[in-house]
C-alpha cells in the first residue's frame, strides 16, 4: 500500500510520521514544493527580528533524518499540479529541473495549506510574505542592503501581521502598520482591541486604520487616503486564502467556507483522499457549523487523525475552537469561541462578562492587570466564547477557558474550579473564578448589568448613571453627566437618588456590583456597568458610532 502526502510541513509531516508509527509496512512518499520540510513556521517572525538566532533551529526535520528515522520518501521542490482520481495518480513536477512524472497511490493527504493574499499594488518596492523560510532569509537579505534606518510596511494587523510588526521595530526598523479594519486583531471586539493600539503606538508604530495600499513606487507606499509612507520593503500579512487547486483538480467537494469539505476522520468527497490543514473546513464547537481556522496545533492534530483513519484507527477529530494567543510587546493577547460582534453578526442571544483581574495576588510584587471578557449563553449558561489582554498569566487563564469549553463546563462553574494557588501565580479567586461567579450572579438574577454600548441610549431613556468610585477617582477622570456617592456613602446618601432607573460603576465592576446589591435591597432598580470606568473608557475610545447593542 502507498500513501501520498501533498505537503510537508505542520499537517502533512504530522501524518506521514504518525502513518509511519502505525504502518512499517506502507509506503509513504511526501512531495513539498518548498526547500524545506517540518520547519517551525511559527518561529519565523522571531528569527527576523533576532529572538531566535539560530536559523537552524527553525529546521526540525530534513529529507535525510526523516529518511533515518522514519523511512520516509520525502522529495522537496515537487509539486504535486493535480490529481486523477480514476488511475489513481498524482502529477508531480519537480521544479528544479521542470520534468513532470505520475506517482501512483492508495490514499493521498492533501495538506497544502494556505496562500497569502497577493501584495496589492506594491510590487514596485520588495514585497514579501512570512510564511517560509525562503521569505525570511529575503527580508534579512533585504534589510541589510538599507543604509541607514530602514522604513517597513506591514500590510494586515492580525497575528502574523503583529508578529512582523513586533519583531522590525526589535530590529530597529521604522514600521508603518496598514489595516484595512477598524482596528487591530479583526476577531477581538473593539475595547478588547483598544490596549493593543495603546501599545503598539507607544512603541512608535504608525498604525493606519481603515486604510488600504493602492500603489507603490520610489521607496514609497500609497494609500487610499492620499497619504505617501516610505518602504524600503513591503510585509503582506493581511489574510490567506486555502490552496484549492489540487483538490479542485480531483473533483473534491469544497464547503461553503471555501475550504475543502471533510469528515470527521478528514476524508474528502473522495474516500481515498484525506485533507489537513489551513485549507481544510473544520467543525465549529460552538455551533457546529463548517468553519476555517488556521491554527498549527489543528494541523498537526488532525494530520493524526487522518493517518489514523487511514491505518484503521480512526478516532473523529474533535471540533475546533479557534483558541489562539499572540504576544505583541508586553501584552499577551488570546481569545477562543465566538466574539460579541460575531454573535452578535449571527444574531445569537448572549451575555457579556468584563472583568479586569489581577495575574496574581496584588500583594505579591510583580501583579499585572488583565482585561477578561467571557461570552455566555443566556439559556443555559454555557460558554461561547472568551478574551484576554494583559501581561503575565493570560495564557493559563485561556487555557482553563477553552478546556472547560471542550469539557462543556457552563459559565458558572468556572467559579467551583479548584486551581492551583500561591501569590507569585495566582489568587485565592483566580481570575477564572472570578468570571465564573459574575457569571453565576448574572444566571441566578442575583445583579443585572449593562454595557459600555449601551449606556448612552439608556441614559437618553431617563436612566441616571451614579459613579460609586472614590471622590479622588471620580476627579481623575469619569463619564460625563455621571453623579458622585462613593461605595461607602452610599447607604446614607442612596435618598438623594431620583426615583429613576439606575446605573452605577466603579473602576472595573466589582464595587459596582456591591453598590448593585445595596440599592436594590433598599428599593432601588438598578443595573451595573459591566466591566466598569475602565472598559467604558476602552469602549469609547474606538469608535466614532453607536455599535448594535448587545442581545440579552
Amino acid at each position: 500500500m502507498k500513501t501520498v502526502v501533498v505537503g510537508g510541513v505542520a499537517g502533512g509531516m504530522s501524518a506521514a510520521t504518525r502513518l509511519r508509527r502505525l504502518d512499517e509496512s506502507m509506503e509513504i512518499v511526501v512531495f513539498e514544493r518548498g526547500r524545506y520540510v517540518s520547519f517551525a513556521n511559527c518561529g519565523l517572525p522571531y528569527y527576523v527580528g533576532g529572538v531566535i538566532g539560530d536559523r537552524d533551529s527553525l529546521l526540525l526535520q530534513t529529507p535525510q533524518s526523516l529518511a533515518s528515522r522514519f523511512a520516509l520518501d520525502v522529495r522537496v521542490e515537487h509539486e504535486v499540479t493535480s490529481i486523477d482520481p480514476d488511475r489513481k495518480v498524482v502529477h508531480v513536477t519537480d521544479l528544479r529541473n521542470g520534468t513532470s512524472h505520475e506517482q501512483s497511490y492508495d490514499f493521498v493527504v492533501l495538506a497544502g495549506g494556505a496562500t497569502a493574499s497577493a501584495v496589492d499594488g506594491a510590487s514596485a518596492v520588495p514585497s514579501f510574505t512570512l510564511r517560509s523560510v525562503d521569505d525570511v532569509d529575503h527580508i534579512t537579505a533585504t534589510l541589510a542592503t538599507v543604509t541607514g534606518q530602514a522604513h517597513a510596511v506591514v500590510i494586515g494587523g492580525g497575528f502574523i501581521g503583529l508578529e512582523a510588526v513586533e519583531n522590525l521595530i526589535g530590529r530597529g526598523v521604522a514600521v508603518t502598520l496598514i489595516q484595512r479594519g477598524a482596528h487591530v486583531l479583526s476577531p477581538l471586539d473593539r475595547e478588547m482591541a483598544a490596549p493593543v493600539l495603546t501599545v503598539l503606538r507607544q512603541h512608535g508604530v504608525d498604525v493606519r486604520t481603515d486604510t488600504t495600499v493602492v500603489s507603490a513606487s520610489d521607496g514609497f507606499v500609497l494609500l487610499d487616503d492620499g497619504s505617501r509612507v516610505r518602504a524600503d520593503l513591503v510585509i503582506e500579512a493581511s489574510g490567506v486564502r486555502p490552496e484549492l487547486s489540487v483538490a479542485r483538480s480531483a473533483g473534491l467537494t469544497i464547503g461553503p467556507t471555501g475550504g475543502i469539505a471533510v469528515d470527521r476522520r478528514q476524508r474528502t468527497s473522495d474516500p481515498s483522499i484525506f485533507a489537513v490543514g489551513d485549507g481544510v473546513e473544520k467543525i465549529d464547537a460552538v455551533d457546529a457549523s463548517p468553519t476555517l481556522v488556521t491554527m498549527a496545533g489543528l494541523a498537526n492534530r488532525h494530520g493524526r487523525a487522518a493517518a489514523d483513519a487511514i491505518a484503521g484507527h480512526a478516532e473523529p477529530a474533535w471540533p475546533a475552537l479557534g483558541t489562539s494567543i499572540v504576544g505583541v510587546f508586553e501584552l499577551t493577547i488570546a481569545m477562543v469561541g465566538w466574539s460579541e460582534k460575531r454573535l452578535t453578526s449571527a444574531g445569537r442571544a448572549h451575555r457579556v462578562i468584563h472583568t479586569h483581574p489581577a495575574s496574581h495576588a496584588t500583594y505579591y510584587p510583580g501583579a499585572e492587570t488583565m482585561a477578561l471578557k467571557l461570552l455566555v449563553d443566556p439559556q443555559d449558561d454555557s460558554i461561547l466564547g472568551a478574551q484576554i489582554v494583559g501581561g503575565s498569566g493570560v495564557d493559563k487563564r485561556i487555557d482553563v477557558i477553552a478546556t472547560a469549553m471542550a469539557g462543556g463546563l457552563t459559565a458558572s462553574a468556572l467559579a467551583h474550579l479548584e486551581l492551583a494557588y500561591a501569590p507569585q501565580y495566582g489568587s485565592a479567586k483566580d481570575a477564572v473564578n472570578m468570571a465564573g461567579y459574575v457569571a453565576d450572579n448574572l444566571a441566578t438574577g442575583m445583579t443585572r448589568s449593562v454595557q459600555w454600548h449601551e449606556l448612552d441610549a439608556l441614559r437618553g431613556s431617563g436612566t441616571v448613571l451614579v459613579d460609586v468610585r472614590t471622590a479622588s477617582e471620580f476627579a481623575a477622570g469619569s463619564i460625563p453627566g455621571a453623579v458622585n456617592i462613593p461605595l461607602d456613602e452610599l447607604r446614607l446618601r442612596h435618598v438623594e437618588l431620583a426615583d429613576r432607573p439606575l446605573i452605577v460603576h466603579c473602576q472595573v465592576g466589582q464595587r459596582g456590583h456591591t453598590a448593585t446589591r445595596l440599592l436594590t435591597q433598599l428599593g432601588h432598580d438598578v443595573r451595573n456597568l459591566d466591566g466598569g470606568y475602565k472598559t467604558w473608557v476602552a469602549g469609547v475610545s474606538t469608535v466614532d458610532r453607536e455599535p448594535t447593542p448587545t442581545l440579552a
